[in-house]
């Protein structure tokens, strides 16, 4: 699949939810998006990440979560059937646990990160950027393993991002929600 294949019906929540579940889907604001599976080398990006998240939050009252893990974004206080945004980040760090239920997260992560696809690029930088931003998503990194660079986008206090922070992967990338997490990158000297 070249380009994140879209429907375009509005879907919802409950309509996702019948969905065949070796079949993966994002939701964005009622739109269905097909999700192509990972490369090899997207996985060994999101996995190395997501050990070094997981291994500094050892001692702390976050956890984290990988693709696929359904974060369900409500507009309001709607039920679940009628959320029509559900997204799977590739990494996403939940730190209020009272989100968390056994169909994942309904409502923003602390952290989303998006490793980029060919086919997922434009939807990871434009539409999801927008989406964590208006949802309160406090950190969004978006790492290009393929040009070794790191986008961080912050939410500043007016509820904004603003402009984001760019990292090369030459040294250990550090974020603002953690900041004595540094990401070290050599593992990418092996991709």
């Amino acid at each position: 699949m070249g380009a994140a294949e879209q429907l375009q019906q509005y879907f919802t929540y409950a309509d996702y939810a019948k969905w065949p579940e070796d079949e993966r889907w994002e939701l964005i604001e009622g739109i269905a998006y097909a999700m192509a599976a990972p490369s090899r080398q997207h996985q060994r990006v999101s996995f190395e990440v997501g050990f070094q998240i997981r291994s500094h939050l050892t001692d702390k009252r976050c956890s984290i979560y990988s693709a696929p893990f359904d974060i369900r974004l409500p507009n309001h206080d709607e039920a679940d059937d009628d959320i029509d945004t559900t997204v799977q980040p590739d990494l996403a760090v939940i730190c209020d646990k009272n989100k968390l239920d056994d169909k994942g997260c309904r409502g923003a992560p602390d952290w989303a990160i998006e490793v980029l696809s060919p086919s997922t690029a434009l939807k990871d930088m434009d539409k999801k950027r927008w989406l964590y931003e208006r949802h309160g998503v406090k950190e969004y990194w978006i790492i290009h393993p393929t040009d070794r660079w790191v986008m961080v986008y912050t939410l500043k206090d007016d509820g904004q991002y603003g402009l984001p922070q760019m990292f090369g992967m030459d040294e250990p990338t550090a974020g603002n929600l953690f900041s004595d997490l540094h990401i070290d990158w050599t593992f990418m000297q092996e991709t």
